[in-house]
């Protein structure tokens, strides 16, 4: 079978397509013939060897997936052989087959297509857990979304929207603006041209930000929690600028506000019942219109490294997809 392999670190330019054997589920294991592969922006960094997860050489990137189960293994009673299914195996979906725990795959209903499902997983997943679990977003408050037309910006942005919030989407350009706008938010902010601190508190009018989803971090972050209202929550959910920021916790004392992590891959491991009742309602909330899974690309199979390209340039609107059958 055809499979995408790192054989040594670096940038995307290091992958090639090979012929690998086609693997034999274990115990416990499904083997899924996978239609689409979704990408995400720490598939660069673990290509890189820059990512907190180092698989072993070589390997196959593409964190998630959507497909058929084609065979299973040992004791694996809860599906069958024909299921559409989606997973995150964490890496290995750039290949015709990939092997999943049995336990870490979401079935697919009618209505959501491969190209969705391979897309919700990892940013709506993110961001449904970060917004409900930790932030408890409640409809009414103001929500403000930086990274807005990135992949979990985007999802984001619509979860917001279809949880009742208001959405200030924040970005680098107008077209990206006029993408989140379109996807749900009910206000835009540039920051490649206003102050984000300066220009969060205008479009409060000066109360501030219940909620901000950060997947960017670097010199955003400083200046956006300080627009941050009273008891607000501060979700730190990656770092697409480059940087980790060093934040003066002052800041928290001052507006009794709160700084919380969002690590959506040791949440899905650690609370695996509630991951798939967010899935569940990701797929309904898809099914009824609510949310879009809104495609930057789709690339074919011996394109992987093009599609890589285009999320390490962060020139991505919305997901990133590889067709694989």
């Amino acid at each position: 079978m055809k499979a995408i392999l790192c054989r040594k670190l670096g940038g995307p330019e290091t992958l090639e397509l090979a012929e690998v054997a086609e693997p034999k589920p274990g115990p416990g294991e499904v083997s899924v013939r996978v239609a689409v592969a979704g990408l995400n922006f720490f598939d660069t960094l673990m290509l890189a060897g820059k990512y907190q997860f180092r698989p072993e050489l070589p390997f196959s990137p593409g964190a998630e997936c959507a497909g058929v189960i084609d065979a299973l293994g040992e004791a694996v009673t809860q599906w069958r052989v024909g299921d559409r299914v989606a997973g995150f195996p964490g890496h290995g979906c750039c290949r015709e087959r990939i092997l999943v725990r049995a336990d870490r795959l979401l079935r697919v209903p009618d209505g959501v297509s491969d190209e969705q499902a391979a897309g919700l997983i990892v940013t709506y997943g993110t961001s449904l857990h970060a917004l409900k679990d930790r932030a408890r977003l409640k409809a009414g408050e103001t929500l403000a979304v930086l990274g807005a037309a990135g992949g979990v910006g985007l999802a984001a942005v619509e979860i917001g929207h279809a949880m009742g919030a208001r959405v200030i989407a924040c970005a680098s350009s107008a077209d990206k603006l006029a993408l989140a706008s379109a996807h749900g938010a009910d206000m835009t902010l540039d920051y490649a041209t206003r102050d984000v601190k300066e220009g969060l508190r205008a479009l409060t009018e000066g109360r501030g930000v219940d909620v901000i989803y950060d997947p960017v971090g670097g010199d955003l972050a400083e200046p956006a929690l300080r627009a941050i209202a009273w008891q607000g929550r501060y979700l730190v959910v990656g770092f697409a600028a480059g940087s980790i920021p060093k934040i003066p916790l002052n800041l928290a004392l001052l507006k009794g506000c709160d700084i919380q992590g969002v690590f959506w891959g040791s949440f899905v491991e650690r609370e695996p019942e509630t991951h798939r009742a967010n899935m569940d309602r990701i797929f309904a909330w898809t099914k009824e219109g609510k949310l879009s899974a809104h495609v930057h690309g789709i690339f074919p199979l011996a394109e992987t490294a093009e599609a890589l390209g285009v999320l390490a340039r962060r020139e991505a609107k919305g997901k990133v997809l590889v067709k694989i059958t």
